[in-house]
């Protein structure tokens, strides 16, 4: 298919209200990464422990995709957004009640397992109304958008932070979640039609879910999706201890330099919907792999160096997280190709997949025994390998299954 009729497949509006649902994500993990050493002065804690509430958030999001996943397969697209969005909303606003680190901790489950809905519901539509080309560049256009938040996120909530304290912060995580359920009232038209919807019980999920793990035509690319992402998770848990326990950056500061390193998957995203004209989809994950990979290489030299220049950091950060720009749609696009109908279910286990990795790498970080720096540079240079191997099986199949 030409370039010109995969943008026919889709409108911006569209795509730019599938970017708002899933950009929950981001703004509930980025924004409030100024406020944690606030946060770990109010509650006693470290900045370290105080940052455990992202491999929570992960969890909650990681457990819930896998519930909305079967279920808007079965019941449809719009419905499960009603459900999760709301609890988001709630859950929230209930954050600025917490009075440990252990009850913002479970609250921040919570928040996740209504606000992963977006994000489920977001890959599994595409699906339904896309083929492996149209999904691939809308995978990339709806990255762009959501660049923005990452973006957006720290720098807002520096700026919420300068007249308020963190309470604020969830305050306006649950009005944009009020503002999420608006636009699906309004806005969302269903994907799945009722013809299409699978009848599931709980058994034939369990089924479900092993069938589609077994399908290689998903494994592989989910993988390699998983793996590459989790230099990202890694990054995001070690922003804060690193810019600003390491190299003293303040909160502006700190959001001025996490929003460099989301500039660069607006980039790439913007190249690699570019190159679908000129390069296959495996040839843009490999080469999104490289890119990362040489990144995280780079970030963990400069954690066995004694004072790395933060340029040097930065230099290693902006090729790690920017890769995700060519790995991020080309391995979403390739591992929903084939699944039709079980779209959401396959969506689910991605995403479920994906913060797992997340789960894993914060988890993981709080064990390592070095600098900030050398932990995260660790773990990104395992991650980015991993995904380098799987995106090696996806190329190999691909020749087999040409020969």
């Amino acid at each position: 298919m030409s370039e010109n009729g995969s943008r026919q497949q889709y409108s911006s509006a569209w795509i730019m209200l599938l970017a708002l649902l899933t950009a929950l994500g981001p703004l509930s993990i980025d924004m409030y990464l100024p406020a944690l050493p606030q946060m770990a002065n109010d509650f006693g804690v470290s900045t370290q422990m105080m940052a455990n509430t992202l491999p929570a958030y992960f969890f909650g999001l990681a457990m819930g995709q896998l519930i909305y996943g079967p279920i808007s397969d079965r019941i449809g697209r719009k419905k499960p957004l009603y459900v999760g969005l709301s609890l988001y909303a709630v859950a929230s606003l209930l954050c600025i009640f917490a009075t440990s680190e252990w009850s913002l901790i479970a609250l921040r489950v919570v928040q996740a397992l209504g606000g992963c809905v977006g994000v489920v519901i977001a890959r599994a539509a595409i699906r339904d109304r896309l083929d492996v080309q149209g999904s691939a560049q809308a995978f990339s256009s709806m990255m762009i958008v959501m660049g923005i938040a990452p973006i957006a996120a720290p720098a807002l909530g520096a700026w919420i932070l300068y007249f308020f304290n963190w309470h604020a912060v969830f305050v306006f995580l649950s009005v944009m979640g009020c503002l999420c359920l608006f636009c699906v009232h309004f806005f969302f038209k269903e994907t799945l039609q009722p013809t299409r919807r699978l009848k599931l019980t709980f058994n034939q999920i369990l089924t479900l879910y092993a069938a589609i793990l077994k399908d290689k035509s998903f494994r592989f690319p989910m993988f390699a999706g998983c793996l590459t992402g989790g230099a990202l998770f890694s990054y995001i848990s070690s922003a804060s201890p690193v810019f600003m326990d390491m190299y003293g950056l303040n909160q502006q500061q700190f959001a001025y330099a996490f929003g460099f390193n989301a500039l660069g998957i607006i980039i790439l995203s913007s190249i690699n919907k570019r190159l679908v004209t000129r390069l296959n989809t495996i040839r843009r994950l490999k080469l999104g792999g490289l890119i990362q990979f040489s990144g995280a290489a780079i970030v963990l030299l400069s954690g066995l160096l004694e004072h790395a220049p933060l340029v040097m950091v930065m230099l290693g950060l902006f090729f790690a997280v920017s890769g995700l720009g060519f790995t991020g749609p080309n391995a979403m696009a390739l591992a929903m190709s084939q699944q039709g109908a079980r779209a959401g279910t396959a969506s689910a286990i991605m995403g479920s997949m994906q913060f797992a990795v997340g789960l894993l790498g914060g988890l993981l970080l709080n064990f390592l025994i070095w600098t900030s720096l050398l932990n995260m540079g660790i773990m990104m240079v395992l991650f980015t390998g991993a995904g380098l191997r799987a995106i090696a099986k996806i190329a190999a199949q691909s020749n087999q299954q040409q020969a």
